[in-house]
């Protein structure tokens, strides 16, 4: 998973691009700082979010928008709007989201404004994003321009929804209690650390040093080889 240096990175490559760049900057932050799945940040509406002029904000979930099908869904949409994962059907989860992410949400509320439902996120035609699009901004755009070839080889933040993957075991990797992690992520302990703590980029060398502080702490002589 990408470190937050390679994340900051790949965001501001989405920024750049034309098109619908700018416009899925903040939808991207959501995934990474907010741990959010792409069908919660498609669901995202402004009476959702708490964005002060500075400080912590919060992002109170309450559901998502997932692409049925129209012989799936009893009114022949394509879309359906579901409550949150493994959630009673008004269950709502608060998620506090760092200073970064209220700046981008802040404005892109200011450029962009919101639909007349009051979501934040959609197309130049006022309906809900397409995983197709996003996809093609980030594989096909983003990673090619932020990217290294080395780092593009290792398949570094492949899919969009490695964001989720990356925010989360940062958190844990950050020294968040567990518990506090699954409660923001949606998930239980079990399936946090099953599916979603993942191995970050560049953190191996950052444990060698780790051992290395440690180590020498304890015995003064050691040199760091084995």
């Amino acid at each position: 998973m990408p470190n937050p240096a390679q994340v900051a990175r790949l965001l501001a490559a989405v920024k750049a691009l034309l098109g619908r760049g700018p416009h899925l900057y903040a939808f991207f932050g959501c995934m990474y700082y907010a741990a959010m799945r792409p069908a919660e940040v498609i669901h995202l509406q402004k009476s959702q979010c708490r964005l002060p002029a500075s400080g912590w904000g919060l992002l109170n979930l309450k559901g998502g928008v997932v692409t049925a099908g129209k012989e799936w869904t009893d009114d022949g949409a394509v879309h359906e709007i579901h409550s949150l994962k493994r959630r009673a059907a008004k269950a709502t989860r608060p998620v506090p989201v760092p200073p970064v992410l209220v700046r981008m949400l802040r404005e892109y509320i200011r450029t962009f404004g919101m639909a007349p439902d009051g979501r934040l996120f959609r197309n130049a035609a006022g309906n809900y994003i397409a995983a197709s699009a996003y996809g093609i901004t980030w594989g096909g755009g983003a990673r090619e321009a932020a990217l290294a070839l080395d780092e593009r080889a290792l398949e570094l933040a492949k899919r969009p929804y490695d964001l989720r993957h990356a925010g989360i075991s940062f958190w844990l990797a950050s020294g968040v209690d567990p518990a506090e992690c699954a409660r923001r992520a949606g998930q239980s302990i079990q399936v946090l650390f099953r599916c979603y703590a993942k191995f970050l980029a560049e953190a191996r060398n950052h444990a060698n040093r780790l051992i290395c502080r440690r180590r020498l702490n304890l015995d003064p002589v050691w040199t760091g080889e084995i």
